[in-house]
Order: C-alpha cells, then sequence, then structure tokens
C-alpha cells in the first residue's frame, strides 16, 4: 500500500508537469492501469455531453488507441443522454458520469442492469473475454464531470483475471481526482494560449492593415525569425554548434 502511495504521488507530479495534452491523457491511464494492475482500459473526455473516447489501451490484445499513438480511436462518442432526453443509465461510463459514482463490476457477463451487448460483440471478435470493469468518474476543482476513467480486467498475482478489490478502487479514485484537475488545469492553459495568439494576430493584422508600406510586415518577421533560429540550431559547427532550444523557446 506504501508503496502505492507512493506512486500516487510520483505520478501526482508528473501529471502536474505535463504540457502536452495527449501525453497527460495516455499518463493518466497508463498509470491508472499499472496502479490497479489492470489489462486494459479507456480514457473517456466529456465533449458536448458526450463521453469521446480518448485512449484505449489493452496488453493482451496489444491494442493502443488515441494519445499519442498516431491510431484514431474508431468508436463513437456514448451520449450521457437519449434523443427524448432520458439518462443513458445503460451504459456503464455514462451511468458513471451522470451520477458521480464508481461502478465496480465482478462480472460483466453476469451483472445485472448494464448493457453490454457491444462489450459481447467485441469479444466474440476477438476471443478475448472482458470480465471485470472499474469505471471512475472524472471530477475537477469545481466539482464539475469531464470524463471518465474505465479499467477492464484486473489480473491477480497468477495473472489471472480477478475482480477489483476496494484498494484498488481508492488507489484508482484518487488517481483520477489528481488526473482530472491536473486535465483542467492543462486545458484551461491550452485556451489561454489559443486565445492569445488570435489576439496577437488580430494586432499584427490591424498593424499591417494601417499603413500600405508595412503590409504584411507582422506576419513575415516571425516566420524569418523562425527560419534564423531553425538555422542556428541545425548548426553543427562554428560559433553556434552548440545552440539548441526547447520546444518552449521556440514558442515564445
Amino acid at each position: 500500500m506504501f508503496t502505492a502511495l507512493e506512486y500516487l504521488n510520483r505520478i501526482g507530479a508528473a501529471l502536474s508537469s505535463e504540457k502536452n495534452l495527449d501525453k497527460l491523457l495516455e499518463t493518466i491511464l497508463t498509470a491508472a492501469k499499472k496502479i490497479t494492475n489492470a489489462d486494459g482500459g479507456t480514457l473517456y473526455r466529456l465533449v458536448d455531453e458526450k463521453l469521446k473516447f480518448e485512449i484505449v489501451l489493452n496488453d493482451s490484445l496489444n491494442i493502443a488507441m488515441g494519445g499519442t499513438t498516431g491510431v484514431p480511436v474508431p468508436f463513437y462518442p456514448i451520449p450521457l443522454r437519449a434523443a427524448d432526453g432520458k439518462p443513458n443509465n445503460s451504459m456503464v461510463a455514462a451511468y458513471a458520469a451522470l451520477h458521480d459514482e464508481t461502478v465496480n463490476i465482478a462480472d460483466a457477463y453476469t451483472a445485472d442492469g448494464f448493457d453490454f451487448t457491444g462489450t459481447r460483440a467485441f469479444d466474440k471478435k476477438t476471443g478475448y473475454r472482458s470480465t471485470s470493469f472499474l469505471t471512475i468518474p472524472m471530477k475537477n476543482h469545481d466539482g464539475e464531470i469531464i470524463g471518465v476513467l474505465q479499467l477492464l480486467n484486473a489480473l491477480d498475482e497468477e495473472s489471472k483475471v480477478a475482480p477489483f478489490t476496494f484498494e484498488d478502487q481508492r488507489l484508482a479514485e484518487s488517481l483520477a481526482s489528481q488526473a482530472a484537475i491536473a486535465l483542467t488545469n492543462r486545458m484551461l492553459i491550452n485556451q489561454l494560449e489559443t486565445l492569445f495568439e488570435a489576439l496577437i494576430g488580430l494586432i499584427n493584422t490591424a498593424i499591417d492593415d494601417k499603413s500600405p508600406y508595412t503590409g504584411g510586415h507582422c506576419k513575415r518577421v516571425p516566420t524569418l525569425t523562425m527560419m534564423l533560429a531553425e538555422a542556428a540550431a541545425a548548426a553543427t559547427d562554428g560559433p553556434l554548434a552548440n545552440f539548441t532550444m526547447s520546444d518552449k523557446e521556440c514558442y515564445e
């Protein structure tokens, strides 16, 4: 337990410092799988009242989709509500988000109350057996649901599929809480950067349009500056041989 808590602390620090959104999402799911010894998992992000598949991982089937893999997730988003406005309580991920409740299912083939038709079809096609599920809503600092973390098939010490334990659930819930805050912060920062860039672009356009003598000047300068910086960084000899620039420095 102590080792798991230490790992949680390390992951919390890593999540806070990660600047790439895809890497952040991937780190969240990978860490959750590791801390619960799960064979697979999915991370959903809530977008327009639908749970969008962001990352899908499965070790046994060698599946890795979304995130930094470059492989798109082919599954349709899961709506939280039906066309008539009724809550989609039949889908376990939607239920967890709607009711802000962790759902721990020992065996999807014997569980009542949820629709696992799609899961069974997937199992029939792949020869896999999706048994135990741990589905956790992700809440930000304002208590808003921003996504769902779902883990699949906990493995015991003999690598046999087993139910997720109460300890697994507590650890995964703690991680989901940290992850939700880190994810919210990163998305807010990305939005602010986008807004800042749009504002700079607007100012540049206004300056260029004001004078016929400087038209396009503000657009050309950043392009030429980047070309000079890239050429300097590519130098292998001379006074600039040791010159390098990080992604952050290039952005600035």
